[in-house]
């Protein structure tokens, strides 16, 4: 008779990491990135890796990591200490029964199971989630100094480098003719193998958006991320729009994507695994996208190397990556977490080959960047 595993012990740590550079939106300017990392160890030894991480605290979204860290500690934790840890469904069900929102915190927990449950049965984590279609993924990368020259020569550094090949720049502070001067001349100035997509974080009015979307086709812009806030303003944009538009921060989980693609509020629904609130909720996210003809992204929230790679897990099973991804976060961070950094060449990222994640912590590099000082658990993941 088998020995039942169950989940022993979680723990979440807030980790605060340099960028390379300081990273502006239309709502907040990043000088560093704050992640709560979580770490589940099972009865069988086994350890599994979550990442819970937001963009500038609480200027994007309704979650810091303060917050992740209190969820996770409070209320999560005591639910599942104790329970069968190969069934990560029906823990995942408790959790969503005792605990409202909080999608990101969910999202680690459910990555952190998932991980331990693939590494388990000794196989990449894309096996539970469908099914791997590919070992590497398209990575974008987003221009957001906000200065068009430092923006030009950040993006044709990177296409010598053969790091990416197609830039998503950050507008939406400055007034519209600025962005549109900023955007064109970025275009004008990289070669032809470059794409250009801009990201407006819902800052214009949806009378302005339809005369800045026009003016960013004719600048040789090919895709707008979420310019207006609203599902129906974004459906009326995208009737009326000769270049993709992209659905971002109305996607909060399956129910608002179907909202959205009944409504054809988008070409494009970008996917962001915290913010569909977890990886099963954004597969069925992805899943409402390719059944209703809409292409599929994979999202970004500026995770570090853990969330990205747990996305990137998941994105690996899509048929069809028209517009690729922008899992570039762990390349806005000054220091490695890693034992092994994830490999970024030929304009993709390559996913490793291991059971679960299939990548391990650095606990030295963790305990110097925990905010707390404290030292590691001496945890070590398998695999």
């Amino acid at each position: 008779m088998s020995v039942e595993v169950r989940i022993v012990s979680i723990e979440a740590i807030i980790l605060d990491l340099p960028t390379i550079r300081p990273h502006t939106l239309s709502m907040v300017t990043m000088s560093r990135q704050s992640m709560t990392i979580v770490r589940v160890r099972c009865s069988d030894g086994i350890e599994g890796l979550g990442e819970g991480t937001t963009i500038g605290g609480l200027a994007y979204g309704p979650e810091s990591p303060e917050g992740m860290k209190l969820t996770i500690d409070e209320y999560i934790t005591p639910l599942l200490l104790g329970r069968d840890a190969t069934r990560v469904q029906a823990a995942m069900d408790r959790v969503r029964k005792a605990v409202k929102g909080n999608h990101f915190a969910k999202c680690a927990i459910e990555s952190a199971l998932l991980d331990c449950q693939a590494r388990r049965l000794g196989v990449p984590m894309s096996e539970l989630l469908g099914g791997r279609r590919r070992d590497s993924l398209p990575i974008a990368w987003t221009l957001a100094s906000g200065e068009t020259a430092k923006d030009i020569d950040e993006a044709q550094a990177l296409l010598d480098r053969r790091r990416h090949k197609d830039f998503k720049l950050k507008i939406g502070v400055k007034s519209i003719e600025e962005d549109i001067r900023h955007v064109a001349a970025i275009r004008k100035a990289l070669p032809d193998i470059a794409s250009i997509r801009v990201d407006v974080n819902m800052a214009w009015r949806e009378r302005e958006a339809r005369n800045a979307i026009a003016a960013l086709a004719d600048a040789g812009c090919v895709l707008v991320e979420q310019p207006v806030s609203g599902i129906t303003p974004l459906a009326r944009l995208t009737r009326t729009s000769s270049i993709a538009i992209m659905a971002d921060e109305v996607l909060v989980g399956p129910e608002s994507a179907l909202e959205a693609a009944m409504a054809h509020a988008a070409d494009v629904f970008s996917i962001k695994i915290e913010q569909a609130g977890g990886l099963f909720a954004a597969a069925k996210v992805i899943a409402i996208a390719e059944t209703a003809g809409i292409s599929v992204y994979g999202g970004t929230m500026l995770e570090g190397p853990i969330g990205t790679i747990a996305a990137a897990q998941l994105m690996a099973g899509v048929k069809d990556l028209q517009w690729g991804t922008e899992f570039f976060g762990p390349l806005l961070l000054t220091e490695e977490i890693l034992q092994e950094p994830l490999l970024f060449k030929d304009f993709e990222l390559t996913l490793p080959q291991g059971p679960g994640l299939g990548i391990a912590l650095n606990d030295d590099a963790v305990n110097r960047f925990r905010r707390d000082g404290k030292s590691a658990t001496g945890l070590r993941v398998v695999g």
